[in-house]
Order: structure tokens, then sequence, then C-alpha cells
């Protein structure tokens, strides 16, 4: 073993008192600023308790972690510290500290509970709240509680302790540093491209970006070519990725995403400019699909990109919004917001039932609820997809496709979102080494499209009409097939990439792959006689209609002892009301049409804040809102409210907010108080 000097660091001081107090507690909660060097000086000290497990949120700096310790002390990857993330590994028996990914340990404790090769377990960045980082310090917890002898630290630089020292009954090191001056700046008018060209000016040192996402980066890539730009971000192969972090004379632009945010120290930044965007996971229960949206970082997010300017002097940050902009405190948890057929999965595996299971923090029920229907769709514990390092949808394909999937599997688990994407991922290194780590555990051969529709049972789309780009998905909500999707044939098809309303990846399925979810009978007078019809559904989608023998009881009930209303037999015949109750507290009358479709007109401010659109009947039929402006005109035919309020009412707003001021027409609709009323003249 090489050893080497090392440059002192804040929390040197530190460590003697917090590896005895772990040695004695076996619980440790550690808070340390940005360069402090807890990631990089507390984990291999820990090492004298034993094997070591250092949790990253990320792979990029998972590796860069390991080969900076590694330099420090003079260790040799894959001897005395190694690293093991998604389809790479890199230690061996030797290895006393492990650098890892946080789902790679949720994978160990399903084949280990115990966690018997390890005596400590160290999770970084904790205030990320991953929903992977929150799985493994619960299963880690009920690991430790078994245990008796395995020790637990959390770290972070910005997190609120107290609910992680409960949690863990652990006491709280708060490790002091000296803070250099960050001078913040705001410039809400320039580009990121124009303020890095502004900046760079008087730069002393490399100058670090944060953008939201991969698209973003290229984009001021190109407008930066004549400058050293270098993208670092978690789709990049590895030696891109050593590229940006690499030591450098000449000065880098790195274009980052929030890879770059925490854990990652990129040597000689004095400057950070921060778009302030970040893209995160957002689950729609409509149509149960993980959308991924661009949106404004929290508080302490720029906190901690700033202060990446000043880990070794004076530094300055540039932020591209208005000073005025109010950010919330803290980023949102994982656990709020994603789809958990993941972590549902890996408890279920591990031996535990969700519903009771000891969260960190417990999602609502309903999620958990629909994750587990998911997973039983998928059959997933059956075929022991969790064995399978992939989301369980995919993890279905692989194991149903074999290894005419393997590919397939791959590109979708790189978040492929075009046609586009997928052409420009095809012959990747990074891409190769993941089909060739999926190999293992293909077997056979299958058919790579029904593959995919068990993968995403509850994606199957019909189109409207034949030809038609537009479709209705299995959740009962309309889409959009995207142009460059490709999909211009077939009448079912599977979505295998939503975002909003628009399909950009797909795949066509065959009818009689589809095994129907229920049937109903409904019951109809024609006028002359009553007619019986059996339909066939998967989900929301209607396969077929078949003539029966009506039921007597029906037959008496809905002959008529006198000529009725055509509309009134219509109502009838679907069990439907004759007025639908709206949020303003008053009630419009439903209007029921001989094509089967179901009209309300309402003054579209008395719906603010109405998501679901309401649903009438046996049959289900979702009302068409005929939306009206304050003069009783349409403004907007609509059977998708959510649609409306995300995509339509700011140009609604737009063209009659000056023509009818005395009405509301709030920025928001989602969280205005919805309203029959004028607003009230000021006294």
């Amino acid at each position: 073993m090489r050893s080497r000097v090392q440059t002192p660091l804040p929390v040197d001081p530190y460590v003697d008192d917090l590896v005895a107090l772990v040695r004695a507690e076996k619980r440790a909660v550690v808070i340390a600023p940005p360069g402090a060097g807890k990631t990089t000086r507390i984990p291999p000290a820990l090492t004298r308790l034993g094997r070591t497990i250092l949790l990253q949120p990320r792979r990029v700096a998972a590796r860069a972690l390991a080969r900076r310790i590694a330099d420090e002390r003079g260790w040799t990857i894959g001897e005395e510290i190694g690293w093991q993330i998604r389809f790479e590994r890199r230690f061996g028996a030797r290895t006393q500290l492990l650098v890892a990914t946080e789902g790679i340990l949720t994978a160990r404790l399903q084949s280990d509970p115990l966690l018997s090769d390890f005596a400590v377990v160290v999770l970084d960045e904790f205030h990320e709240r991953s929903i992977h980082a929150d799985l493994a310090l619960a299963l880690v917890k009920q690991a430790a509680d078994a245990r008796g002898d395995l020790a637990v630290v959390v770290m972070s630089a910005t997190m609120d302790a107290d609910p992680v020292a409960r949690f863990l009954n652990a006491r709280v090191l708060e490790i002091e540093s000296r803070k250099y001056p960050i001078d913040v700046r705001y410039a809400p008018t320039l580009t990121m491209a124009q303020a890095v060209r502004e900046v760079a000016k008087d730069a002393k040192g490399h100058i670090l970006c944060f953008l939201p996402g991969a698209r973003e980066i290229e984009t001021t890539r190109v407008l930066l070519s004549d400058m050293n730009a270098l993208p670092l971000h978690g789709s990049l192969d590895v030696d891109a990725q050593e590229r940006a972090l690499a030591p450098s004379s000449e000065r880098k632009i790195i274009l980052a995403t929030n890879v770059a945010e925490t854990s990652l120290t990129v040597e000689g930044v004095t400057d950070v400019i921060d778009s302030g965007l970040h893209k995160v996971l957002r689950f729609d229960s409509e149509t149960a699909v993980d959308h991924l949206v661009t949106e404004h970082i929290s508080l302490d997010s720029a906190d901690q990109r700033a202060g990446r300017a000043g880990r070794t002097g004076p530094g300055r940050a540039t932020r591209l919004w208005d000073q005025r902009m109010m950010l919330r405190p803290h980023r949102e948890p994982d656990v709020r917001r994603v789809d958990l057929a993941s972590p549902v999965l890996d408890i279920l595996a591990w031996g535990g039932d969700p519903l009771t299971f000891e969260w960190f923090e417990r999602p609502p029920e309903q999620r958990i609820e629909a994750a587990i229907e998911l997973l039983r769709r998928l059959r997933a514990l059956d075929d022991n997809l969790q064995r399978i390092p992939l989301h369980p949808r995919l993890a279905r394909v692989l194991h149903d496709a074999g290894e005419a999937g393997v590919r397939v599997a791959a590109l979708l688990a790189e978040d492929v979102r075009s046609v586009g994407d997928a052409l420009t991922l095809a012959d990747s290194p990074r891409l190769d080494h993941a089909v060739r780590e999926l190999s293992r555990f293909a077997k056979g051969k299958g058919d790579v499209r029904r593959a995919l529709l068990a993968g995403y049972p509850d994606r199957v789309a019909m189109r409207r009409e034949p030809g038609s780009l537009r479709v209705l998905l299995a959740s009962g909500t309309g889409a959009m097939l995207a142009k460059e999707s490709g999909m211009h044939t077939g009448e079912l098809l599977v979505a295998l990439d939503i975002s909003g309303e628009l399909i950009r990846v797909a795949s066509t399925i065959e009818r009689e792959w589809l095994t129907p979810t229920h049937e109903d009978v409904i019951h109809e007078w024609t006028g002359s006689r009553v007619r019986a019809t059996k339909r066939v559904w998967y989900d929301a989608l209607l396969l077929k209609e078949i003539n029966v023998p009506p039921d007597p009881a029906e037959v008496e009930r809905l002959t008529p002892k006198k000529e009725l209303d055509p509309e009134l037999q219509r109502r009838r015949a679907i069990g439907g009301p004759e007025r639908l109750d709206l949020p303003s507290g008053r009630s419009a009358r439903l209007e029921y049409r001989e094509d089967g479709s179901i009209f309300a007109f309402v003054k579209l401010q008395e719906l603010f804040g109405l998501a679901e659109t309401p649903r009438i009947g046996k049959s289900q039929t979702p009302v068409t809102f005929e939306l009206l402006a304050p003069n009783g005109r349409p403004v907007q035919i609509t059977r998708d409210l959510r649609s409306f309020w995300d995509n339509g009412y700011q140009q609604v707003r737009k063209e009659l907010r000056g023509r009818y001021p005395r009405h509301p027409w709030p920025d928001d609709p989602w969280t205005a108080q919805p309203t029959h009323r004028t607003k009230k003249r000021p006294k």
C-alpha cells in the first residue's frame, strides 16, 4: 500500500471521535457542509470497524469517489476499495470499502437480509431522498435491529437531521467548516450560453453550469463550440465523464445536470452558473406513468449548487432566475411522487408486507396498493423478477423475450424517449455494456412484441379510428401518438413512453393477445323492444359487443307504460343522474345524446381544481364539458379536464381576462376557489 500525504480537511479532527461513537452506539447522523471532506474521509476511517459499504445516489459519483479515495489513500481499485453500480462492478475479496449506488444494497439484501458481508453501512447525500435511499435506510435498520452489531451512518450537507436521528435512535454529529464567501448574482434575462460568455470574461477558474437535462446540455454545448465546454450527466460513457472531472490547466466549462450538485468534486471551480431547473419523475395516477418533468429546484439545492464555487476559496454564483422568486425550502422526496413498483417488489421479495412495512416516510396507501396491483399483473413474484437489475416492467420484458429482448430492454432502461434517442444510443459503448450484463439473465428466445405487452399490460392503447394518431389508453384517458413514433398502422398498441398526452415510443400488438379483464351487459329500449348487449373489456377499452337475450326484469323495467322522451330513455338506460354537482356548489343539467355522449354546459370558473373528469352511469361514460365564457358562449369542449387546465387554460385566460375583468382568471387554476360569482368590488 502506498502512503500519501493528505490535504487537511475540516472533517479530519472529528473522524476519530465519530469512529468511536459508531463503535460504541452503532448509529450516527453526520451533518457537514460541502467541501468538509465527509465523503472521502469518514467511510475509509470506518473500515477500522470492518468491511464498509458507502451508498451514493448516482453512478457517476460512485465511480469518481472510489477513484478519489483510492488516490488519497494509496489504495488500488478492485483491491482495498471498489465500486458496484448497475451493470458494472470492480471489487474483490480483499475490498474493505465498497462504493455502490443505493439500489445495489437493496438487491444484496434480497439474498442476505442480515447483510452479513458488511460491518458498516454509510448512506451519503441522504438529503436527496431518492426512493432507493429511503428503502435502503428502512431495510438496513431492520438488519441492524436483528443483528445488533451492524453500524449505520447517515450523512448529508443540508438535510433536516432530526427525523433520521429519531428513526434510527441515533446521535447527530455536526461538523463545522470554514465557509468561503459566495458572491451570488441574479441574471434572469440571460440564457445559459450568454451567461457563460459573460462570466468567462473575468473568471479565475473553471465554470460549472447546472442545466436540467442532457438535451439542454447538448444545445448549450453547441452554442459554446468555440470554448472548452464539456458535458457531464449520467447518460454519458465513462470516458466522457472522466474528461469533465479530470484536472486541467485549461479553463473548462462543465455543463452538468444535478449529478455535480453533491459528492462530486471538480477541482478548480470558481464560478457556478445555475439555471435553477432540474428534471424529476412524477407519477400520474391516471396513466399509471412516471412523467419526467422540468421544475424549479429547491432552496437547499440552490445553496448546494452555489457552494460548489466556494470549496477552496471565495467564489461566485450566477442564478438565471428572478431574485424575487420564492423557492421551496427543501427538495421533495421521491417517495411522494414516483412509481412505487420497484420498492414494493423489493419489500415483497425481502419477505415483508408493503402495507405494514416500517417505511422511513410512508407513501399514501392507494399508491402502495396500485403498485401491488401492477406487480400482480406482471406476475413479478412468480418469476422472481427482482433478481433482474431493471424496473419490474422491463424485467418481465427480458424474462419473456429472452435473448431477443436484451437490446430492447437495455434501450428502454436507458430512458429512450424517441426514435432519435434510440438511434443515437444504438452503437454506444454504454449500451453495449448493458446488453452484455443483461444477457446473463436471458434464457431462450421469445416474441418481443408479446413480451412488451406482458411488461406494460396497463399501457394498451386503441386507435380512435384507422390511421388516426389519437388513441384511447387502457386507463380511460386519451393520448396522441407522436409523428416520429413511426406508429401509423395497427389498431392496438402498447405505449412504452408517455409524456403528458404524447406517446413517443410504442409497439403494435395483436387483438387476440389481449385477455379480457371484465365484461358487462347493458339493456336499452330501442323504441320497440328491449335490446341486451354484452360488452367485453380490456380495462377501459371496449374489445367487442355481442347481442344476448335480455334479462326479464330489465325488460319489465325498461318497457315504457307510456311514451317517454328519447333523452329520458337514454338516461334511464345507463342509470345516469339528471344533474351533475359542480365544485362551485351548484349543479348543471346533463344532456344525454343519441351518440352516447353526455354533455354538461358549465362556466369554466365553476370547475377550478377539478382534475378528474366525472364518469356517468353503468358505462362510466366521461362527461363532455362545454366550457363557457362569462357571456355564456362556449370557449372549449373537453372530456379531459386535466389536459385543459395544463395545456388549454392559459390561452383561454389570455384571450378573455381583458374582456371580462370582473371574473376570476387566476394564474393557477388548480388551487383557485371554484365559483359562479364575479370578483368582489373593492370598497
